[in-house]
């Protein structure tokens, strides 16, 4: 069983949006998340979906997945404290739904511009190995830097990439990797793939693509409406 966890419990403070959560904010009419979720809809192999959603937001998110025809979401949970809190609440409901070997997808709500080749990669990727993380290349510099501003040293671009979803793990993996660290009274970890790695667990990589951009600023809000205008004009016109 493959099942999707979309995270969609951030309040937005960095999109500057007083109005609602970036991820319900609309292009063309249709809300970010919607976006991201369709994805996942329209996936032949994904069986299910579960989305972590503030929890005064959950009303409007069943509003919006039905009358966009979204029938896979089966369970919507309240996120918590922390995104690590969030992703623990939406893993226990599968947890209790859904076999211990199923595949689990973990992805940002507001990272909507994925495709079906990513989402088929990312499983394989865990079939084959046990775990997947979406990555892209690094295109500049990264150089450490100490305390006091000083670079003392760059790092070797060829061997650096950025840390993107979906992230892929087995359920019984990733839900022993929570376990162990609500045990801990860890409750901070940026995202799972650190989380996974800091317990051992070895991870794989899946290449993606420069637009699998997280819309986290206005900035990133024009080049998401950018990149779907050009896909829409590329359809019309054959571009």
């Amino acid at each position: 069983m493959n099942v999707a966890l979309i995270f969609a419990g951030g309040s937005g403070k960095r999109m500057n949006s007083k109005s609602r959560p970036k991820q319900f904010l609309e292009l063309h009419g249709k809300e970010i998340i919607i976006y991201t979720i369709e994805h996942f809809e329209k996936h032949p192999e994904i069986d299910a979906i579960a989305v972590v959603c503030i929890e005064e937001w959950i009303d409007y998110l069943k509003l919006i997945l039905k009358k966009n025809c979204i029938e896979k979401v089966k369970w919507i949970v309240p996120g918590g404290a922390t995104g690590q809190d969030s992703i623990y609440n939406g893993l226990q409901v599968i947890h209790e739904n859904c076999p211990e070997d199923s595949v689990v997808l973990i992805h940002d709500g507001v990272r909507p511009l994925i495709n079906e080749e990513l989402i088929t990669a990312n499983i394989r990727c865990v079939e084959e190995h046990g775990s997947a993380v979406t990555v892209a290349p690094v295109t500049e510099t990264v150089m450490l830097t100490a305390d006091d501003n000083q670079v003392y040293t760059s790092v070797e671009r060829s061997r650096c990439r950025m840390a993107k979803a979906p992230q892929g793990y087995f359920l019984k993996d990733i839900y022993a990797a929570h376990r162990k660290a609500i045990a801990d009274n860890i409750h901070d970890k940026i995202d799972s793939a650190t989380m996974m790695s800091d317990y051992g667990y070895s991870l794989y990589t899946v290449e993606g693509g420069p637009e699998n951009i997280k819309i986290t600023t206005p900035s990133d809000f024009y080049i998401f409406r950018a990149l779907i205008d050009a896909m829409e004009n590329s359809q019309i016109f054959g571009i």
